[in-house]
């Protein structure tokens, strides 16, 4: 019987960062959940972190549904680490701050996503993990879909 020879199947650039997006999208949730933490709890916290916002600043700036983003905020709440305070210039709005211990945890969830990108780019060297940030930051407005929900 004759070996069996392997053909390159072509494949299309999405179906290939579909299939290492779905990868990614694991570890990086398995390494968040160690710390009770989520993509949208981290995307809140960062947003928290440039300064204290109003609730609806935070609804407009992740372009999400307010009870998903009060969820959240609950949630981050409860872990002590972000507080929602009135704001004493306009009674109706609340305005979140993160706490010291949430500044904490910031920092340690970018150590954990740092050895998760390390992990999941380790074929790469730091020049071509440059190109690869390059590139996808090229096909995708960072601005606007880089920290939603």
């Amino acid at each position: 019987m004759p070996p069996t020879t392997r053909t390159a199947v072509p494949t299309q650039l999405g179906v290939l960062l579909a299939g290492r997006g779905a990868v990614a999208n694991a570890r990086v949730r398995n390494a968040l959940a160690d710390r009770g933490l989520t993509m949208r709890s981290v995307f809140t916290l960062r947003h928290v972190a440039k300064e204290p916002v109003s609730q609806q600043a935070l609804i407009d700036l992740l372009g999400v549904d307010p009870s998903a983003l009060v969820s959240v905020l609950n949630e981050l709440e409860g872990l002590g680490l972000l507080t929602r305070q009135r704001d004493p210039v306009d009674r109706r709005r609340h305005v979140v701050t993160i706490t010291p211990k949430g500044t904490t945890a910031l920092t340690e969830v970018d150590a954990i996503l740092d050895g998760a990108d390390d992990d999941l780019f380790a074929a790469l060297s730091p020049i071509e993990r440059g190109q690869l940030e390059r590139l996808l930051e090229k096909v995708a407005d960072i601005e606007h879909c880089g920290d939603k929900y």
